[in-house]
């Protein structure tokens, strides 16, 4: 199961638990279509999240509570999403998860009441946790017919197949709602920098090094091998990589962490492979996607209010 499914499904079903165990405060993290997040909310998760072994330095423990906070507008999207949109769960279809919950369980000599307490979670929680996931799954499989997938397969393919491009980037950080003009500015910045590099000026390693902002400069801006749909590069970045050929640079790219021009240095064809033996990868990456851009279009249309400290 990708990791996106994966963090929905924990968030759906345990984060409410451990949001009911914070103690009542008054501050307020976030607001979320006038619904409120609270710090202590917050602090409750990242608690579960921080690292035992090593403490945290306080940039880390700062970074950590915003990506906290991050998941939790997300589960907040979700959840308001679910209570007005969601299919509804018959009580006997519910029963039927929460049997095969309880034999998983069961496998770990363990019983229903054993995990409510170790979780600190009531049986309604649960069953009202997996209500949410079961909702968001149905939802989901109402997109993922055969033909959408084949079709999603095909668009796909080079990613299925293991396709991987090598690539070097240049790279100016930005953040989604930084300044027009700082934007303007570094966008010229970068325009400039290709035109050198494609007019022999000055190398894009050499480029790199001077002029990106990211610890792979050190290394003229060489990230290794990427996947089509890798996690640790934006879409817009696969996307533009993947139509590169080797020794081309790109446009300038927009994403989430700033401005990039990218150059592929070499590509490594995939090995052919037919629908019906990654039927379910396919299923799973474009279930992975689908809840991606419901989460972005919920979050686009939403008013978030952000007040973490």
């Amino acid at each position: 199961m990708p990791r996106g499914i994966v963090a929905s499904v924990t968030l759906l079903v345990f984060a409410p638990a451990l949001l009911a165990q914070a103690k009542p405060a008054t501050s307020v993290a976030a607001t979320v279509n006038g619904e409120p997040i609270r710090l202590d909310e917050v602090d409750a998760m990242l608690k579960r999240h921080s690292p035992v072994d090593a403490p945290l330095t306080t940039a880390q423990a700062k970074q950590l509570r915003a990506e906290v906070l991050n998941d939790l507008i997300d589960l907040q999207l979700l959840t308001q999403f679910l209570k007005q949109h969601g299919p509804q769960v018959p009580p006997a279809d519910l029963d039927k998860y929460m049997q095969g919950v309880a034999a998983s369980l069961r496998k770990q000599k363990k019983t229903l009441a054993d995990h409510l307490k170790e979780t600190g979670q009531t049986e309604q929680q649960v069953r009202d946790g997996w209500t949410r996931v079961i909702q968001l799954q149905r939802l989901i499989d109402q997109k993922a017919t055969e033909a959408e997938l084949k079709k999603y397969f095909e668009a796909n393919r080079v990613f299925f197949e293991n396709a991987t491009v090598r690539v070097s980037h240049i790279v100016l950080r930005l953040g989604p709602t930084a300044p027009a003009g700082e934007q303007a500015v570094a966008m010229e910045k970068l325009k400039q920098l290709r035109l050198d590099i494609l007019a022999g000026k000055i190398d894009f390693a050499s480029a790199a090094k001077k002029h990106s902002v990211c610890p792979t400069a050190r290394t003229g801006g060489d990230l290794g091998y990427i996947t089509r749909k890798d996690a640790i590069v934006d879409e817009p970045f696969a996307a533009a990589a993947f139509a590169l050929k080797p020794n081309e640079i790109s446009d300038v790219v927009a994403c989430d962490d700033g401005l990039h021009l990218i150059l592929v240095t070499a590509r490594k064809a995939g090995t052919p492979v037919a629908f019906e033996k990654v039927v379910d990868q396919v299923r799973d990456v474009y279930a992975d996607e689908i809840r991606q851009s419901l989460l972005a279009k919920l979050r686009k249309d939403a008013k978030i209010e952000v007040t973490l400290p």
